[in-house]
């Protein structure tokens, strides 16, 4: 990995990492701290740390045992800001993966992750949740990049099994558009946090490709809301996958054609308060990725019902349709939108 530590300017001459609530909290400063006092750490992260009343609620922690037959390697795993401010998003047309979860407020944020190919810029990069980490615990040590996280969060993010990668850890991969005002005004230069793209072995996810399985429904598009967001996906013939909407505007990219995944991916998940808040005192959502429920898979202009299923949370995700056997996605990049179950 090639690290560059020279400072880049921000808009007060400095490059900095927000905590998710206008803070400026790094992993590094975090570890720091965390180095001096992890009796009280332990402690702390058994009586629920971040949140109020002191319940212990979060969720599995991914461990994964040393593997050394493991050639896969670790992919980049980038969280982006997708309020309307931030739009267009730079470098999602290279994911491999895009999942769009919910955040304080009811809005709406993406994590992209890449292993084939990695993209010139990636941005505008934003602060990381408790349930990234379920999340990522799939993949092998992913290098996740973030702007920062709040204070009581961050001896988790030391403590999972993921390289994290803010502005306060590798300054120098980082940059801020001067066009733009922050706090959706930082990028990443995946290039020198990584040599090159991992490769597809690192994408560790349970995902299935392969021709589209027989039946179906005929769809010509699909909305998932969010209290505060909504997703509108429209399928394109011509352009073999499905055209995006965010809060009814075309999604569109500064580097690339407007995205149109082949596969989208509804999963019903549990999404419930996470012992954390916002600086407001909003709860942060948790988002659960690990257990099983149903699912809609998105492909070929039809609609299929599916059931999800993730045992752990180092482990992938495997879907299957009505008849109980696997259901292949499409070859190309996949979005999973995680819509709360009724």
């Amino acid at each position: 990995m090639t690290r560059v530590r020279a400072r880049s300017r921000a808009d007060d001459g400095r490059l900095t990492a927000d905590d998710g609530r206008g803070g400026e909290v790094g992993a590094r400063h975090g570890r720091r701290r965390a180095a001096g006092t992890a009796v009280v750490l332990v402690a702390a992260l058994a009586s629920g740390c971040g949140g109020h009343g002191g319940r212990h609620d979060r969720g599995p922690v991914p461990t994964r045992p040393p593997s050394p037959t493991a050639m896969g390697g670790s992919p980049l795993a980038v969280k982006i800001d997708n309020v309307p401010a931030a739009r267009p998003a730079t470098g999602l047309d290279a994911a491999d993966v895009v999942y769009a979860e919910q955040v304080e407020g009811g809005l709406s944020r993406l994590m992209a992750v890449y292993a084939r190919r990695l993209p010139s810029a990636v941005g505008p990069v934003r602060s990381a949740r408790e349930s990234d980490l379920e999340l990522l615990g799939q993949f092998d040590r992913p290098y996740l990049a973030f702007s920062g996280a709040q204070r009581k969060l961050l001896p988790l993010i030391g403590r999972a099994p993921v390289r994290p990668e803010s502005p306060d850890e590798a300054s120098g991969a980082y940059y801020r558009d001067s066009a733009r005002g922050a706090p959706h005004n930082l990028y990443l230069r995946p290039a020198l946090l990584l040599r090159s793209a991992p490769g597809e072995g690192a994408l560790t996810t349970g995902f299935r490709y392969g021709p589209a399985p027989s039946g179906g429904t005929p769809v010509a598009s699909r909305t998932v809301r969010y209290p505060a967001a909504r997703f509108t996906f429209t399928w394109s013939g011509a352009r073999h996958g499905w055209l995006i909407a965010m809060d009814g505007a075309p999604a569109v990219t500064t580097d690339g054609p407007r995205p149109a995944p082949p596969t989208v991916v509804v999963q019903y998940v549990r999404i419930r308060d996470s012992q954390y808040h916002d600086a407001l005192g909003n709860p942060t959502p948790y988002t659960e990725t690990v257990g099983s429920g149903r699912a809609e898979v998105l492909r070929d202009g039809h609609s299929f019902a599916a059931t999800w299923s993730r045992p752990a949370a180092n482990g992938g995700t495997a879907f299957t349709g009505a008849n109980g056997g696997p259901l292949d996605f499409a070859a190309g990049q996949v979005w999973v939108v995680f819509a709360r179950a009724a």
